[in-house]
């Protein structure tokens, strides 16, 4: 089998010994190429060609960020209109767009590496290797539901307002050579909260099919799968129903005052807590949803920052991808 593993090099966990020891190892089981990403975006064009030119697994080695852009190099051209198509005709239709493109494989390389454990894989890239290569020599492959904002596919949650402006901070940071830490997370969140958002002014409203609007809402948050990501070790949860094999789950809040956040941010963080209360508007298993603003808004996908949006229409995609499992 012809494989392409892109690596993200300036992923948080990631070394070079690491990246030759793994390397090494898949190329006894398939027949692989390896290409360094060079600027964000790449690993998308670099999917894409692996598709175009018939590669039968992509595997990353990388954060989120370079999984989402795998991911949308695989399925390819416009996902808004080859999804609308593909569901449109049933999910028979969706399987066998899955079945056509190659499958994919993540390894951890970054912070939170939400998707890779959301997958089953150990934290450590090397021991997950391991697992790829058992789960390929099996044959063991799965088919996941993704989500799909607008044009660009999500693999485990988007969201606009609060949390995608602690993610554009983040960015920032970043961009000027910080470690995206659990510590400079918490930072984030503080500093947008209480100096940066507006709690006043509600901007974005909720619209279903057969269902009338809701609203205002500060932020909603959109999940594929649980949790909806990690503060360190610890998974926090918006919806522990969200799942590949469902529909959309919603997480939204009506107020952002400092009780009521306080109060609902304990219960992303228990161990079995499930967010609820007057200020949480909740909704699970949602084929299609649209969240509009009346001023623009931060947007965020798999943890990665998109610009900012005044509506984005969600649409559930089932066995959208297959992964190694």
């Amino acid at each position: 089998m012809r494989a392409l593993l892109i690596v993200n090099p300036h992923a948080t966990s990631t070394t070079p010994l690491r990246r030759d020891v793994i390397a090494s190892a898949l190329s006894s089981a398939v027949e692989l190429e390896v290409v360094q990403t060079r600027y964000r975006g790449h690993a998308t064009s670099l999917a894409a060609t692996a598709r175009n030119d018939g590669f039968g697994l992509v595997l990353t080695l990388g954060g989120d960020g370079t999984v989402n852009e795998a991911v949308n190099g695989i399925l390819g051209g416009s996902a808004a209109d080859s999804a609308a198509s593909d569901a449109a005709s049933g999910p028979a239709a969706i399987g066998g767009t899955a079945a056509s493109v190659p499958a994919l494989a993540a390894l951890p390389g970054g912070n939170a590496n939400v998707f890779t454990r959301a997958a089953g894989l150990p934290a450590d890239p090397v021991d997950a290797t391991g697992q790829v290569l058992q789960a390929l020599a099996e044959g063991r492959y799965r088919r996941i539901g993704l989500g799909l904002a607008g044009d660009r596919y999500f693999t485990f949650h988007a969201g606009l307002g609060l949390d995608a402006e602690v993610v554009r901070a983040v960015d920032g940071h970043r961009a000027r050579g910080r470690t995206a830490t659990p510590v400079l997370y918490l930072r984030m969140i503080l500093r947008q909260f209480y100096r940066v958002t507006d709690r006043r002014h509600p901007a974005l409203t909720l619209e279903r099919d057969g269902h009338p609007p809701a609203g205002p809402l500060f932020l909603g948050i959109v999940s594929n799968t649980a949790p909806w990501t990690y503060l360190g070790r610890r998974p926090v949860y918006t919806s522990r129903q969200a799942a590949f094999d469902r529909g959309l789950d919603l997480f939204a809040l009506r107020s952002l005052g400092t009780v009521s956040t306080l109060r609902t941010a304990s219960r992303l963080l228990s161990a079995d807590g499930e967010p609820r209360g007057r200020s949480v508007l909740a909704l699970h298993d949602q084929a299609e949803l649209t969240l509009r603003s009346a001023r623009p808004v931060a947007f965020q996908l798999d943890g990665e920052y998109v610009g900012e949006r005044e509506s984005v229409r969600f649409l559930s995609v089932p066995d959208a991808l297959r992964i190694v499992a």
